[in-house]
């Protein structure tokens, strides 16, 4: 019964991620369809587009074709009449992602971690089925295969890491715990994987907050750009909301360009563009009120910004190694090298997934290419992270280190016997010291009871030999 219940609880989830993003476009989507056509126009259309949304959101390419009669009215290029928008709005995604990694979490720890992936896959997966089918605009093509796999993809990357994570942590008394006792028999490499990982999530976080902050300097400095764009684009209410709701939806693209940019290679925003802290070469750009936050030109003296990364891998690497110095791993040096090249490696990985993502095509002709270059961008991420990462994992180890660890071997002998056992009594050679000889019985007050705060009844502490 608690298997079954588990599976329940996981299809209900898949179907919360996927009603919840839907909903999240049909609401607007349904408010400013009124606003602009009223209570009597069709509503026919509202789910299709809300569909096709929903698969871009999630990576899915839409390919944009516009009528003939549309081209020859409006005067347009015949060959800017058909194109395919890539770059996807990463909001969606990220939501998704998470949702489904509390789904996993949520069924590790109910104990049955594998039934609860496989149930939130195959409900998310029917569907995302259903929408591709149901969901066809005319003019926004959408490939039926990938309409259905990226998004079952995304969901299924998100309860995955949720699950494993958990039980790595918990225990599963299945597979993930025979796993993890196959690396406890490592020895002094059995740090790795739970290292590795929780030095990289320390990476990617403080690079997303570093990026959020570079974001918030450039509206701070550059917003009147962007409110003269806005005034610029000449629309009504609903046309700046749909603006507003469309800037929000691609932030954090914007803070994957924002990481591209202070890793050094930075993106392009066309054909031949280039924006980068070692310069900005920009042709004519779209009048879309975000590329007001681009900077006109840049100094080589901006090249310091990649420090930035180097001192994010550094923060994880002083992360990793004050654990290893409290788990009393921390001597072995190969196994510190290898920790800070899985940090750099697994962090270079995930900002060129991101980096893919974050870039595409936005429009016809030089705007088919925008955004960062996930292999450039990849590789600086991963060398800059390294360098940080091993400053701190395999600097000499210093004295005031090595006083922590006595000082930790001391305080953990101390609680295992004066507070265990209110008769205990203490010498120096509990203390670590084994050429202090044991007093004789009585002779001094240095095996008197200690109190539970380490004193002896009268309130001295045991004098040195």
């Amino acid at each position: 019964m608690q298997r079954l219940l588990v599976a329940i609880l996981a299809a209900v989830d898949a179907a919360i991620a996927a009603a919840v993003g839907l909903a999240v476009l049909l609401a607007p989507l349904t408010l400013l369809w009124t606003l602009a056509f009223g209570a009597s126009a069709d509503w026919g259309a509202l789910w299709p587009v809300a569909g096709t949304l929903w698969q871009f959101g999630h990576g899915v390419p839409i390919d944009i074709a516009v009528p003939d009669a549309v081209v020859s009215a409006v005067g347009i290029s015949p060959d800017a009449a058909s194109f395919t928008l890539s770059l996807t709005p990463l909001a969606f995604l990220i939501f998704t992602l998470l949702f489904a990694a509390r789904s996993g979490s949520r069924a590790a720890r109910s104990g049955a971690w594998l039934l609860g992936v496989i149930a939130g896959s195959v409900v998310f997966g029917l569907i995302a089925t259903a929408v591709a089918i149901t969901a066809r605009a005319e003019l926004a093509q959408v490939p039926l295969a990938l309409a259905i796999l990226l998004p079952v993809a995304v969901y299924l990357t998100g309860v995955l890491c949720g699950a494993v994570a958990y039980a790595w942590r918990e225990g599963d008394a299945g597979l993930i715990d025979r796993i993890h006792d196959r690396v406890d028999s490592w020895g002094e490499w059995s740090v790795l994987p739970a290292e590795i990982v929780r030095g990289t999530t320390a990476v990617i976080v403080a690079l997303a907050g570093i990026a959020g902050l570079a974001v918030a300097l450039l509206v701070a400095v550059r917003g009147g750009e962007v409110v003269a764009l806005f005034q610029s684009a000449r629309v009504d209410t609903t046309g700046a909301a749909v603006l507003t709701l469309g800037h929000i939806a691609y932030l954090p693209t914007l803070l994957v360009w924002a990481i591209a940019w202070i890793a050094g290679p930075g993106f392009a925003v066309g054909t031949g563009t280039a924006v980068s802290p070692a310069g900005t070469q920009l042709g004519v750009v779209p009048g879309i009120p975000v590329f007001g936050l681009l900077p006109e030109n840049s100094s080589i003296w901006m090249l310091i910004v990649v420090l930035l990364p180097v001192a994010a891998g550094a923060f994880a690497g002083w992360l990793i190694r004050s654990r290893l110095v409290w788990q009393d791993a921390a001597q072995p040096v190969a196994p510190r090298a290898v920790i800070a090249a899985g940090i750099a490696l697994l962090s270079a990985g995930i900002v060129a997934v991101a980096a893919v993502l974050a870039s595409g095509s936005i429009g016809p002709g030089r705007m088919a290419d925008v955004g960062p270059h996930a292999g450039w961008t990849a590789l600086a991420v991963g060398a800059e992270v390294l360098v940080g990462a091993a400053i701190m994992l395999l600097a000499p180890r210093h004295r005031d280190e090595l006083a922590e660890e006595r000082t930790d071997r001391w305080v953990a002998q101390m609680g295992t016997s004066p507070t265990a056992d209110p008769a205990a009594t203490f010498t120096w050679q509990d203390a670590g010291d084994p050429s202090a000889p044991d007093a004789a019985p009585n002779d001094s007050n240095d095996t008197q009871p200690l109190d539970d705060h380490g004193f002896f009844g009268d309130g001295s502490t045991p004098a040195p030999r």
